[in-house]
């Protein structure tokens, strides 16, 4: 295999890429109207697709709104990057809590209604 990246359906692959980039510090690597392609500085093999659902190459059948998935980043400080989805405006589903499993999180929506994990571990006690 040479590469393997995901693609997110999404009504504006612009406002998607701009809550990416706020709340998680991505960067646009490769960006038309139709898709947007993300990475991190801090992950150079991490590449994330965002691609406009009503776009020719997305077949008809399959543009329906984001279900039955939950995308995870995990990050340093789950907190901070709640500030900042705040600050986006994002629909918060569910606050910074710490789980029994030993993370951190915070679940939020981005604009196209896709589900986001936002996790750190975090010590045990």
């Amino acid at each position: 295999m040479n590469r393997h990246f995901t693609n997110i359906l999404c009504e504006d692959p612009d406002a998607s890429a701009a809550f990416y980039e706020g709340v998680l510090g991505m960067t646009r690597h490769y960006d038309m109207d139709w898709f947007v392609l993300l990475t991190h500085p801090d992950m150079p093999g991490l590449e994330y697709g965002l691609l406009r659902r009503d776009h020719p190459t997305v077949p008809s059948a399959h543009r329906t709104a984001p279900s039955g998935v939950i995308v995870t980043f995990v990050v340093e400080d789950v907190d901070a990057a709640h500030r900042a989805a705040m600050d986006q405006g994002a629909t918060i589903i569910s606050p910074p809590t710490d789980m029994p499993y030993g993370q951190r999180r915070v679940l939020l929506s981005d604009p196209s209604g896709t589900v986001v994990d936002i996790s750190a571990p975090v010590a045990q006690r």
